[in-house]
């Protein structure tokens, strides 16, 4: 009969898994675990598919990859034979024909007990249906006498699970977590886990890892609540970090009595903190020695470099100019400016004789046709093969630096500046570029390596955007002013609002549905498109898929209006 214990030790393991690296994520996990015997754990908890990475998409799906999972779970179940602590940890774990998403108790030198999660989330950034089978409604495992539910992640989203656990004689609920962050996640994180305290009278640990993932990013940010739902501990956010919490059983059930309570960033240093996370993983993941942009002068650019050293250190990034017939002196001066306020490698290769050859060259096939947006995207694309060709000859993985105001209009050049490997600033628009850059100058978050103070020059914060393509262009001359823009775009990309409604909130008929016609058109390039970091609720690539083909426009009118002929075909001039 097992003793029961009145007093528990269990350690948190909050870190940052590779996708794929199962031998890696299987050191991590031993080096974890011994942090945790010497903080005298009972138990070290670590997060949801640990051992894999998490997501791991269609990966998941190998048997090789099955295989080399479930060897390294039995392989660390054999190493706590020692006397050590016991192990919770997530895996993929094969039963006959069916694949589970499970945590695993490893105690004794042995797979103790294993539970398979029950709700798999197929929304959103989720598509966990796809490749994983549900598990039956699980009870609590026992481990030295005190009766663990373990809930997983997406488990706890809806209260089937935790009640089943309740009624089973559960004591504690351990959740392990791979939960994406974005916008006011916490908030939700924290309104979740305490409905189901609530609701069973259980305490709770969250356990959350704390990576990039190619667009998604995760914050950490673990947290425990007692039976009362009060805070029991948090750990930060954005940062690895093993960490103890005791626990003692009372007449009223567990509480914790000692655990960490950290202060949780918010607003603005809580997105700097994402792009600057999810850049780095990406670039480092991928075994890139560092990255290189083009310096237009201009905002856009002006922050991802920002980022960029943040991210990976002054020395590991690479600013180019390029200049031509149009570039203004104030351009020239302010890419400069930034550049020296970084401290990063700064050349000019100017443009003239790449653009003239293409337009030399393609003069007789031109010939009659007057000059458009073709020039202007010539131009954009000599760039991009410049910036290509110097990602390949030094290895630097080229950052593309588009916002999100851009990508849903289209204002943007395929196979030219949307040329890139990965966009830190993909779900930004172009307003929130603007403000996170004027608090960038005022702000150092911490672990960030750029320097302190003015990191972005004035005047690339006050002058007029412009792509620079012909003679005294600005971005209003194609666009509507961006306030106006990016709430018209909020309303129909993150809310899904009607023209009729948009309109109803002051906005002009004629320019919601010129928006909402260009954002429909651009479904191309957003295909074409680099990954980007995850910030809001709805980004373009894992949450928001249209068809590109798609001849659907809403006309404002009332539901149930006929129309009697079809939408004509459109293009986009824009390319």
């Amino acid at each position: 009969m097992t003793e029961r214990t009145d007093n528990l030790a269990i350690a948190v393991a909050q870190l940052n898994p590779v996708l794929g690296d199962v031998a890696g994520n299987l050191e991590k996990a031993r080096a974890a675990r011994a942090e945790a015997a010497a903080l005298h754990a009972d138990i070290v908890v670590f997060t949801e598919l640990f051992i894999a990475g998490y997501p791991p998409e269609d990966l998941v799906l190998k048997p090789a990859f099955q295989a080399a999972c479930r060897e390294a779970v039995e392989t660390l179940a054999a190493e706590t034979a020692d006397g050590g602590p016991a192990v919770l940890i997530g895996s993929p774990w094969r039963v006959g024909d069916l694949l589970h998403n499970a945590f695993a108790l490893l105690d004794g030198g042995k797979v103790a007990g294993v539970r398979f999660k029950v709700d798999l989330p197929n929304y959103g950034t989720f598509d966990e249906k796809r490749v994983f089978q549900p598990g039956p409604m699980p009870g609590p495992v026992d481990f030295r006498g005190v009766r663990l539910g373990l809930p997983i992640c997406e488990d706890i989203w809806s209260p089937e699970v935790v009640e089943c656990l309740e009624e089973t004689g559960a004591e504690i609920l351990v959740v392990p977590n791979g939960s994406p962050w974005w916008k006011d996640k916490h908030d939700l994180r924290r309104n979740v886990a305490a409905a189901r305290v609530t609701e069973s009278r259980l305490p709770m640990v969250y356990a959350n890892q704390v990576c990039g993932q190619d667009e998604l990013v995760f914050d950490g940010a673990s947290f425990g609540l007692n039976a009362d739902c009060s805070l029991a501990f948090q750990m930060p956010a954005w940062e690895e970090r093993v960490s103890l919490t005791r626990w003692e059983r009372t007449l009223d059930g567990w509480t914790c009595t000692e655990g960490p309570l950290m202060h949780l960033e918010e607003g603005d240093a809580l997105i700097w903190l994402a792009c600057v996370h999810g850049l780095r993983d990406y670039v480092r993941k991928n075994g890139f020695p560092g990255v290189v942009l083009g310096l237009s002068g201009g905002i856009d650019s002006a922050i991802c470099a920002a980022l960029a050293v943040d991210a990976l250190g002054a020395e590991n990034v690479h600013c180019v100019m390029m200049p031509y017939r149009y570039t203004s002196s104030d351009s020239l001066e302010d890419a400069e400016a930034c550049a020296r306020a970084l401290g990063v490698r700064y050349d000019t290769v100017p443009i003239f004789a790449p653009v003239e050859g293409f337009l030399s060259t393609l003069k007789p096939v031109f010939a009659e046709r007057q000059p458009d947006v073709t020039e202007e995207n010539i131009q954009s694309r000599a760039r991009g093969v410049i910036l290509m060709a110097l990602s390949n000859k030094f290895g630097s993985m080229l950052v593309t630096t588009g916002n999100k105001s851009e990508m849903s209009v289209g204002y943007a050049t395929l196979y030219g500046d949307m040329n890139g490997g990965f966009n830190p600033i993909k779900d930004l628009y172009k307003m929130e570029v603007f403000r996170l850059a004027a608090w960038r100058n005022d702000h150092r978050p911490k672990d960030c390596l750029g320097p302190e103070g003015i990191v972005i020059p004035e005047r690339i914060l006050t002058k007029a955007p412009s792509a620079e393509l012909r003679e005294n262009q600005t971005d209003q001359d194609s666009l509507p002013p961006y306030p106006v823009l990016d709430a018209i775009l909020e309303a129909l990309v993150e809310n899904e609002n009607s023209v009729a409604d948009i309109v109803a909130l002051g906005f002009e008929e004629a320019t919601v549905k010129r928006v909402e016609r260009l954002l429909y058109i651009a479904e191309y390039k957003r295909r074409q498109a680099a990954p980007g970091v995850k910030i809001t609720a709805r980004n373009f690539g894992r949450d928001r898929r249209y068809p590109i083909t798609n001849r659907f426009r809403d006309t404002g009118r009332p539901l149930g209006t006929f129309i009697d002929k079809p939408a004509k075909p459109l293009r986009n001039d824009g390319a």
